[in-house]
């Protein structure tokens, strides 16, 4: 639903966007933009939309970056954020805390399963990657095992930037402008079942083996050298790949047969993103660590976290030992104070049952898609799927690379846009458009989600 309001006249360039262009470096994009293609202007948000600079509404199908769970504009938010600037804007939790750190850590305590007690405050999610790889490399060297600190991870999952993070990362494109990296990293095969079509009528013998391809893994490089399993309960990169049934039950036996530390990377997942506060819970499993961020605050403050076990706690609560690694802006107050508003407002209008109630309408609703020759796919969990693309339904042929560089990056996310809808054409994988609404959002907006992309998904024939 794109309208139009007060744009700017023909030929008139708009201030922002050209200060923008000469000035902004902007993550994850291509910074040589021409005069004709300006830098998109967001100027506002209410709900589950948002409004740019020439007053064209569109659907937030994307929640931000996976983030915004209870919708834009939220005043109770903004006034949470200013009474804590008002009282303490910023304090660090280098041996000290603030009220708000010590209550948001125990609030994630209490709604983390098992025994997971004691959170590490960082300031966004590959911070929080980052800290469970050095946090499990540190923990085996105090237990006596010091050359376990290898990381298993799978292939195409993306876990974060920061050169640890990286590492852990299965995407050798988006690794090789900065090697080399920290060493230590391997890959298994994911769970895109839609790309193993062998197991078609079998899901859980193809979730035994995949699970099985990380023992394999471990006993490759050594059980002995193997600290951790990097893992999200539905992989992002690649396109929503839910875990197949029997997946995350054999994973755990395989982390404890051989004494390795299951990490469930949440940074999308949690905070009700699968109708749960920790995704984990939705699929069966006690990790050792979780790391989670983006839907914590609901992108009202920057804020992640890393939380651990018991067990993974103990060795670092001997006499005078310490874990030598933090971040300036690490469970900011101000951010936490956000935080906590936003566990409370989700808590209030229960959105987690929402989501429960609501995600089979949603994967319904764009499984309408099907009957389009370019839709090969549609999967996903909750409020977090996946629409794959391809070139032959029958042989799920996908695009090579001239394609894939006029549907992903030339096409797709313009005519999206100008067609109302705010979502993520990706290829890091095989080529999807991912689709992440707020959980605020129902039927109607579903209905409108469908039909931007039925619009544009049959222009996009056209193009490749």
């Amino acid at each position: 639903m794109t309208t139009s309001i007060e744009q700017p006249p023909a030929g008139v360039p708009d201030a922002t966007a050209a200060r923008a262009a000469d000035h902004l470096w902007m993550h994850f994009a291509r910074q040589g933009r021409h005069p004709e293609a300006p830098v998109p202007v967001i100027t506002r948000g209410e709900g589950a939309y948002i409004w740019d600079n020439r007053g064209r509404i569109i659907l937030d199908g994307l929640s931000g970056l996976f983030v915004v769970q209870v919708g834009h504009g939220r005043r109770v938010l903004a006034e949470a954020a200013a009474k804590q600037a008002a009282e303490l804007a910023f304090f660090p939790v280098w041996g000290y805390t603030t009220p708000v750190q010590a209550e948001l850590a125990e609030r994630l305590a209490d709604l983390a399963p098992g025994d997971l007690n004691r959170v590490f405050f960082t300031s966004g999610g590959g911070e929080a990657v980052e800290s469970a790889w050095k946090a499990a490399k540190q923990y085996f060297k105090l237990v006596g095992k010091p050359q376990k600190h290898k990381v298993i991870s799978r292939a195409v999952a993306y876990h974060g930037t920061p050169h640890g993070a990286l590492a852990i990362t299965g995407l050798p494109a988006m690794k090789k402008d900065f090697e080399p990296l920290a060493p230590g990293g391997f890959r298994v095969p994911n769970t895109n079942l839609y790309r193993h079509p062998e197991f078609a009528d079998d899901p859980k013998a193809f979730g035994l083996w995949a699970a099985d391809r990380i023992e394999e893994a471990i006993l490759f490089e050594g059980a002995d050298t193997v600290a951790a399993v990097f893992l999200e309960p539905v992989q992002n990169s690649g396109g929503c790949l839910v875990p197949p049934p029997g997946y995350f039950e054999r994973v755990r036996e395989i982390c404890d047969r051989h004494d390795v530390l299951l990490v469930s990377d949440e940074v999308i997942c949690a905070f009700g993103r699968h109708g749960t506060t920790f995704a984990c819970e939705k699929f069966g499993y006690t990790p050792d660590l979780i790391t989670c961020a983006k839907g914590m605050s609901s992108g009202y403050g920057p804020i992640g976290a890393m939380i651990a076990s018991e067990r993974v706690m103990e060795p670092f609560l001997r006499p005078g030992v310490a874990f030598p690694h933090g971040y300036t802006f690490g469970g900011h107050p101000v951010s936490a104070a956000v935080s906590l508003a936003n566990l409370d407002l989700m808590e209030a209008e229960g959105l987690n049952q929402r989501v429960l109630d609501n995600e089979a309408a949603l994967g319904a609703t764009l499984r309408r898609l099907l009957d389009l020759p370019i839709v090969g796919d549609v999967r996903g969990d909750g409020y977090f799927w996946a629409v794959e693309l391809v070139k032959d339904k029958a042989t799920r042929e996908t695009f090579d690379a001239a394609e894939r560089e006029r549907l992903v990056r030339g096409f797709l996310p313009g005519a999206l846009f100008d067609n109302g809808l705010y979502c993520r054409p990706d290829d890091r994988g095989d080529v999807v458009v991912q689709i992440a609404p707020p959980l605020i959002c129902g039927q109607a907006e579903f209905d409108e989600i469908e039909q931007v992309l039925r619009q544009t998904l049959t222009e996009a024939q056209e193009v490749v």
